[in-house]
């Protein structure tokens, strides 16, 4: 399988026919080639430069309605691969192959492939304009250009394939004041360009909050979470939007459709255009399209990937992801939009009369109940709109759901997270308990 070639590469085509000559009823070929440059700085400096690649093949066939999965990475035998997979196929149960059929286009590239000089320079760049205002502190750092191919194949008459081009960074920024260890991070993902200045803006803002420690408040108190860490919040949601976990059950949302589940405030949506995660179909083939969850806080639509669609008596939402090259496509999201309310961070923060700062947290989130308990890495107490100091030693505990009924502001300054894009906000409903 060559990087530049993949669509042109012969390796499926003898997957499938040798899989159709050998009794199976259909098949299907997942294959993606990775390309990853990434640049490390450590202690200030320039570490070390890396190139490495990665190339993976997944066949699925059913014979007499068993299904059999086979993986390889790097280069296969066709044969071995097939024969792997007849053999698995021996211990599954039946089923109805759920595949695309008739679907032949190729996509245009996503993103633009970036140089290892320019790396390097905004590594440089971003760390210089850090200790020009700051120059105790250690910045440690990574930049990474990562070129993905994917192409899908069945015996159904789909193939389709594309590339994907991403960029991103990591950056941060460790101040060491006697006793006292402070570590602020943030990172961008991007296609075409990284912002240097705006990574090195947000550090250095964070680290001019945390020059002095306070006493952070106890109770329940208004809880502002920067849009890094409202991610937290949304993975909950996006939990349960899941189809399956709907068939299961395990979704509170599961009987909501067309009812308020959260403040109405929030629209949330995912978008095949949008972002770096922009995707032209899933791993099922199937084309993304454009789906309201949320809209003014009523629940709309469930994500499905084919199976479950079916289950739950609704088409494939374009939404079935493999959690891993070896795993079964499953409901999964490749991008989450939550739409952006007025305002700045900054009018947030001065819309506080009394409040805590959630920037970065210690471990997970709360999964699909909703209830979490959660260290604050990194948090500032609010004062009548100013920010006095960081907290230490202080958790913030509640219920997700109930949370994002009691929003009290939603600011526009929305950016990605990873492939959640969404803004800083105030909510209620949460309490603070810190070590006095």
């Amino acid at each position: 399988m060559g990087f530049h070639n993949l669509s042109q590469d012969t390796l499926a085509e003898q997957l499938l026919s040798l899989a159709l000559r050998s009794g199976a009823e259909v098949a299907e070929v997942y294959q993606s080639f990775g390309h990853s440059k990434p640049v490390f700085f450590e202690a200030n400096r320039l570490k070390q430069l890396e190139t490495s690649q990665s190339e993976g093949t997944a066949l699925r066939l059913w014979r007499n309605g068993r299904p059999g999965l086979a993986v390889a990475y790097g280069p296969v035998e066709a044969q071995t691969m097939v024969e792997r997979a007849l053999a698995l196929s021996e211990l599954n149960q039946p089923e109805t192959p759920e595949l695309n059929s008739n679907f032949q286009p190729q996509y245009p590239n996503l993103g633009t492939d970036v140089p290892i000089e320019v790396l390097v320079d905004w590594g440089k760049e971003t760390t210089a304009l850090v200790r020009e205002v700051y120059p105790d502190v250690l910045c440690h750092g990574d930049w990474e250009c990562d070129v993905e191919k994917t192409r899908l194949v069945n015996t159904e008459g789909l193939d389709c394939y594309y590339t994907d081009t991403t960029l991103s960074c990591y950056l941060s920024a460790e101040w060491v004041r006697g006793d006292d260890f402070l570590c602020v991070s943030d990172g961008q993902i991007q296609r075409n360009f990284l912002h240097p200045d705006k990574l090195a803006q947000q550090i250095v803002q964070r680290l001019t909050w945390a020059k002095e420690n306070v006493t952070p408040v106890s109770g329940r108190v208004p809880i502002l979470f920067t849009s890094k860490a409202a991610d937290m919040l949304w993975g909950t949601v996006q939990a349960a939007l899941n189809g399956k976990r709907v068939l299961e059950r395990a979704s509170p949302w599961a009987e909501r459709l067309g009812k308020p589940v959260m403040a109405s405030t929030f629209t949330i949506y995912q978008d095949p255009q949008a972002g770096p995660y922009s995707c032209p179909f899933d791993d099922e083939g199937t084309p993304t399209q454009p789906l309201v969850f949320i809209q003014n806080g009523i629940l709309q639509h469930f994500y499905s990937d084919r199976t479950t669609g079916k289950q739950l008596g609704i088409r494939t939402t374009g939404n079935g992801f493999r959690p891993g090259l070896g795993s079964y496509p499953t409901p999964g999201l490749f991008n989450f939009l939550v739409q952006p309310g007025n305002g700045t961070l900054r009018d947030l923060i001065k819309y506080l009369d009394d409040g805590l700062i959630v920037d970065q947290i210690l471990g997970g989130g709360s999964g699909i109940s909703g209830d979490f308990s959660i260290n604050v890495d990194l948090g500032y107490q609010v004062k009548n709109g100013e920010v006095l100091g960081r907290i230490k030693d202080t958790m913030i505990a509640g219920n997700v759901y109930t949370a994002l009924k009691q929003l009290v502001k939603l600011s526009g300054d929305a950016e990605w997270n990873g492939s959640c894009y969404t803004s800083s906000l105030i909510v209620e409903g949460l309490s603070s308990i810190s070590k006095q």
